[in-house]
């Protein structure tokens, strides 16, 4: 019996993915798309190497891992009725961590965050009917709060129906959370919701970038239109990796909802800049938080232009919500019962950032080596 854990290419499920094969020797059943088993195996390669070494990846890979060449919005995947099969009879616990992130566009999280849950939530039912499902873990986000000022945002307070959404993806997510308890009642559920996930606080290297694009842009600004005493909760994708995986392996946590987030301990812009510039050898920007407005409209006419300016711009636009409610999520919930909490972004802001810088925002993938041939093992 395995795990079925979807998103496992991504930035969050790779690192699940991951920590579940290193730190509990699951096995995995894995939802990929790809033209064809070769093609599926290498983008399975993309996503772990950061984790693994291809000897050890190749090794899971023939041991621990079953791919299953689908789409996560096609009906039952997109898969043939014995691969199907084969997975349904095959799965004891769900993991679904798949989503789209376009916050810009409601035909995108509506296909993939509210269609995709729905074919996940198919699945685990027809689980549940043969043989029992262990666990349904719903990754979703503290987007789910809505439009907030000001705050400490506790797990059972964060849905609120009458308020306002930022943006689709926030919106669709809290729908999927809906989806997931009404139609789940009888697995046991988990729902994590992470924050703002921006890097690894064990190594500079990252292979998620849109984020760190509006990092590095604010960054590298001498005046911030922001309020220097404003907390924005970051946490390391380590933390959220290792929450999830260890408390779906969990036979009982203490609690169904999860904040995995930096909660009070966020830090506040001032406290970021500082350690920046320290590492820098730098001054510290400037905060003048009158300019609030004029920095918004600005990045709204910019956001329209083509090539990397406007790309730049585009990606703040989207983010630069998250940046000014000055809203944390507590996290005494996750940190006490994991015995620990999320690392500071100061600690590990700097290397991301020039690793960042220094691979023009991207990551110097490997290739399949040319002496194990690949293809052999995806359904």
């Amino acid at each position: 019996m395995a795990i079925f854990l979807t998103g496992g290419t991504g930035y969050i499920g790779a690192h699940v993915a991951a920590n579940l094969l290193e730190q509990h020797d699951a096995t995995l059943n894995l939802l990929v798309r790809g033209r064809d088993p070769r093609d599926a195996e290498l983008r399975l390669w993309q996503a772990l190497q950061l984790h693994l070494p291809f000897p050890k990846f190749y090794e899971y890979l023939q041991a621990k891992i079953r791919i299953f060449r689908g789409d996560l919005t096609s009906s039952r995947f997109g898969l043939a009725p014995d691969d199907y099969d084969r997975l349904v009879h095959t799965t004891d616990s769900v993991i679904h961590c798949a989503a789209s992130l376009n916050r810009k566009s409601e035909k995108s999280c509506l296909n993939v965050n509210l269609r995709g849950t729905l074919e996940v939530v198919q699945l685990a039912r027809q689980s549940q009917y043969y043989h029992g499902l262990r666990r349904f873990s719903n990754v979703s986000t503290v987007a789910v709060a809505g439009k907030r000022n000001h705050e400490v945002v506790f797990e059972d307070r964060s849905i609120e129906w009458e308020r306002s959404d930022y943006d689709p993806y926030g919106r669709t997510k809290k729908f999927c959370e809906h989806m997931v308890r009404e139609l789940l009642p009888d697995v046991p559920l988990t729902i994590f919701r992470p924050s703002i996930v921006l890097g690894d606080s064990r190594y500079p290297q990252t292979t998620q970038f849109d984020m760190v694009r509006s990092f590095v842009f604010l960054a590298g600004l001498p005046v911030l239109p922001f309020r220097p005493q404003d907390k924005i909760d970051i946490v390391n994708v380590d933390f959220v990796a290792d929450a999830i995986s260890t408390l779906h392996m969990k036979a009982n946590p203490a609690h169904d909802t999860y904040h995995l987030s930096s909660g009070n301990s966020s830090q506040s812009f001032r406290e970021l800049t500082r350690a920046l510039a320290t590492e820098q050898n730098k001054r510290p920007p400037v905060f003048l938080p009158i300019l609030g407005k004029p920095f918004s409209a600005t990045i709204d006419v910019v956001a329209n232009r083509k090539g990397p300016v406007g790309h730049g711009a585009a990606l703040m636009k989207v983010f630069l919500p998250y940046l000014t409610w000055n809203t944390v999520f507590d996290n005494t919930r996750v940190t006490t019962e994991m015995g620990r909490k999320p690392a500071p972004f100061s600690q590990y802001s700097f290397p991301l950032l020039r690793f960042s810088r220094e691979h023009n925002f991207s990551y110097p993938y490997q290739g399949w080596p040319e002496s194990t041939k690949a293809g052999g093992s995806a359904a």
